[in-house]
């Protein structure tokens, strides 16, 4: 409740800048959707809303514009989707019954491969590319899909030089 009427408060002024800190922490699920819902709601008014989380799944949800900020600097300052966009963490999953054929020819073109549960885990293509080299081919394909990395993935990668202390993570 102390979240939302410190919410109310702050509105009390109509003010064309609002800044929440942290504004969903300790928040059930419909609190949750209440406050990303008039977040938005404020914003399509043509307000700014700035937003300081630390719940990347959150920010994924509700922020349409990210400005990441590490050790006093500006990071990145683009929409959400052009920050997932260029993560390192994108790939293309392919699964064929001649995987270890489609492997060799992918790395050939200069694209990484790993072999990962029964799929093909390629970064340096697109499915495009994936799938016209396996057409060229004649190689049969079961699954072509783009994998997105999160939005904490991307942030991870954006902040690993801002950071003091790092988990290390497979």
């Amino acid at each position: 409740m102390s979240q939302r009427l410190g919410l109310a408060a702050a509105l009390l002024g109509d003010p064309p800048v609002l800044l929440c800190d942290e504004p969903v922490n300790g928040l059930d699920p419909e609190g949750i959707l209440w406050i990303r819902t008039l977040l938005r709601s404020l914003a399509a008014e043509g307000r700014t809303i700035f937003v300081s989380s630390h719940l990347m799944s959150e920010m994924a949800l509700t922020a349409d514009h990210l400005i990441v900020v590490g050790q006093g600097r500006l990071i990145a300052d683009a929409s959400t989707a052009e920050i997932v966009a260029r993560s390192s963490a994108n790939y293309v999953r392919v699964r064929s019954p001649q995987s270890s054929r489609l492997g060799a020819l992918l790395h050939e073109s200069g694209a990484v491969v790993r072999a990962h549960e029964g799929a093909l885990d390629v970064t340096g293509a697109d499915c495009a590319a994936v799938g016209d080299l396996a057409a060229r081919h004649g190689i049969a394909i079961h699954e072509l899909s783009s994998q997105a990395a999160s939005l904490e993935a991307a942030f991870m990668e954006l902040t690993r030089d801002s950071t003091d202390f790092r988990a290390e993570v497979a």
